[in-house]
């Protein structure tokens, strides 16, 4: 195994355990529910959002595997300070690099942290949980309240 490889196994493993901006926030501005069926994840992802449409604060709840919890941890700090835009665009690039082929070239350099997820794609049954907590986001930013699903 490879010394990335070694790395990035420690950093999902260390925000599996321990979750950063793990618990609800007091008062968001944003909310929504995520679930992934194949695997029981559950979570909700809620934010403050300013009127410069900037994350002052996010945070998340709910339970889910390894992957589905380093993910929503590694996400919620890439990106608090962000806006939305950027948020939108950290976003592409995830996916873009989470879903592509298991022999694709891809930049980690956008992803910083969040590049420890890219071997998900390896395991296409575990995009899912790598990428509930990011449609989650999606449907808080962007949705009309209902759950998502990754089925």
């Amino acid at each position: 195994m490879s010394d990335l490889t070694d790395l990035y196994q420690e950093v999902i493993l260390d925000h599996s355990k321990r979750p950063r901006n793990s618990g609800g926030l007091e008062a968001p501005t944003h909310r929504a529910e995520g679930h992934n069926p194949l695997c029981g994840d559950e979570l909700e992802v809620q934010l403050c959002i300013d009127a410069d449409e900037r994350m002052t604060e996010i945070a998340f709840t709910g339970r889910g595997c390894a992957i589905s919890t380093a993910s929503a941890s590694l996400m919620t700090e890439a990106l608090k300070g962000r806006t939305t835009a950027e948020a939108q665009e950290l976003f592409e690039h995830f996916h873009a690099a989470v879903t592509a082929a298991h022999d694709a070239t891809i930049d980690p350099a956008p992803l910083g942290k969040l590049a420890a997820l890219t071997g998900v794609r390896e395991f296409p049954m575990r995009v899912k949980c790598a990428s509930l907590a990011w449609h989650t986001l999606q449907a808080a930013v962007h949705g009309d309240g209902e759950p998502v699903t990754t089925e």
